[in-house]
């Protein structure tokens, strides 16, 4: 028989464990956030678009997911209702070849990261120490937000502040 001091303690335990169950993920989160913006970065020095598409946008998906034509389609039609459309390869290439040509770091570092409040997604903000060469930007604040599958997509980049605006 349970004394109610013991079912007490019982349900203590068990709040206390799904507690610390629960902060497992927030912990990982800031680290893969993180990676996913030095990753970004790395594709972008190399001009490498494809990477760049792929580690770039929504919670809803990479803007360089462009999916096959059938997929396509289906997303199309639900962006008549207020989803996204597909974007076509070329202008997901134009795009990421533009923000490659103005983020061109020689070094970086990654000095914070915080999370981001009032949004539906988990969303990160890592701030970047960025070298570029002939002069420094400090804490420039990419936006990271995880989609349902659990990656982390670079979201927002601070093109005005890297180009000194």
């Amino acid at each position: 028989m349970l004394t109610s001091r013991r079912l007490g303690f019982l349900l203590m335990a068990a709040v206390v464990s799904a507690c610390t169950a629960q902060a497992g993920p927030n912990e990982v989160a800031p680290v893969a956030a993180q990676l996913s913006v030095e990753r970004f970065l790395r594709a972008s020095n190399e001009r490498d678009v494809t990477t760049m598409g792929r580690l770039f946008g929504t919670s809803s998906g990479p803007l360089g997911d462009t999916g096959s034509t059938f997929g396509c389609f289906f997303k199309k039609i639900g962006s008549w209702f207020g989803g996204s459309a597909c974007e076509r390869r070329v202008d997901v290439e134009i795009r990421m070849d533009a923000i490659a040509s103005i983020v061109q770091v020689q070094n970086y570092t990654i000095t914070g990261e915080q999370q981001v409040a009032g949004r539906n997604s988990p969303t990160r903000r890592v701030l970047v120490d960025l070298d570029m060469g002939t002069r420094s930007v400090r804490a420039a604040p990419f936006i990271v937000v995880q989609t349902g599958e659990g990656r982390w997509l670079v979201e927002e980049i601070p093109l005005e502040t890297i180009m000194g605006r």
